[in-house]
């Protein structure tokens, strides 16, 4: 079994789209009028825009959670979270032991709130002062 699809509240679809496909990098698949709803992907999930779907949490794997904050930030992406640590995975639980998970959280252009997650080794950690 594996995820398929995830909806997500949109107040307006065409911001939505542009949001996520101009500013995350997200691939358009289709838009449906009507209802009005769009599709976009994931990876290998489907991304569904809806105005009568319920606001979710979704989390995003990132590459570089630092500066995918940076470069969202600079398009007017409101970070409510900066990047932090979540968990130093010492027994290797999510992935290759030692490696530190890292999120953030943006909000979208339709207010839902977006988690940002990436793991870096320990020695990639921001100084204390950049923590916030």
């Amino acid at each position: 079994m594996e995820l398929h699809q995830v909806a997500q509240h949109a107040d307006d679809i065409d911001r939505a789209v542009a949001f996520y496909s101009g500013v995350l990098g997200c691939e358009f698949i289709a838009r449906f009028d009507p209802p009005g709803l769009a599709f976009l992907r994931l990876g290998s999930v489907r991304l569904l825009l809806d105005n009568a779907a319920p606001s979710a949490l979704i989390y995003l794997r990132v590459d570089d959670l630092r500066a995918t904050a940076e470069n969202l930030r600079a398009a007017g992406v409101p970070v409510e979270t900066e990047p932090h640590l979540i968990h130093a995975d010492a027994d290797g639980i999510f992935g290759e032991p030692g490696w530190e998970e890292w999120m953030a959280f943006v909000r979208d252009s339709e207010g839902n709130m977006v988690g940002l997650a990436s793991r870096h080794a320990p020695h990639d950690r921001l100084p204390a002062s950049q923590e916030r």
